[in-house]
């Protein structure tokens, strides 16, 4: 599976209301992936799954548990499950691949 499939997959869901959209599902880990437009406020709140966060593309701030940093293009971020986190101060649109362990519970 290749980036810019499951870009296309996601463009064809009707619910362009969602900011991540999952690709793969199984019982260990879903992946999905997060998209926030600049100047977009990131509205997530804490998960019961632990997550990884990269970010393909895109600029912008990442708090998690307090710390805050810049991340851009080959971050790679984890974030204990239960613990405050979101994107904010996006600079340019950012596409992340998202993963959850175990799977998130929709």
């Amino acid at each position: 599976m290749h980036l810019e499939d499951i870009a296309a997959r996601i463009a064809r869901q009707s619910d362009l209301s969602v900011e991540c959209r999952e690709f793969l599902r199984v019982p260990a880990i879903s992946a999905g992936l997060y998209r926030l437009k600049k100047g977009e406020k990131d509205p997530q709140t804490p998960h019961r799954q632990d997550e990884i966060y990269y970010v393909i593309k895109g600029r912008g701030q990442f708090t998690v548990g307090g710390e805050t940093a810049s991340v851009g293009p080959g971050a790679f971020l984890y974030v204990a499950r239960m613990v405050e986190h979101r994107f904010h101060d996006i600079e340019e649109d950012i596409d992340i691949l998202v993963l959850f362990s175990p799977a998130e519970v929709a």
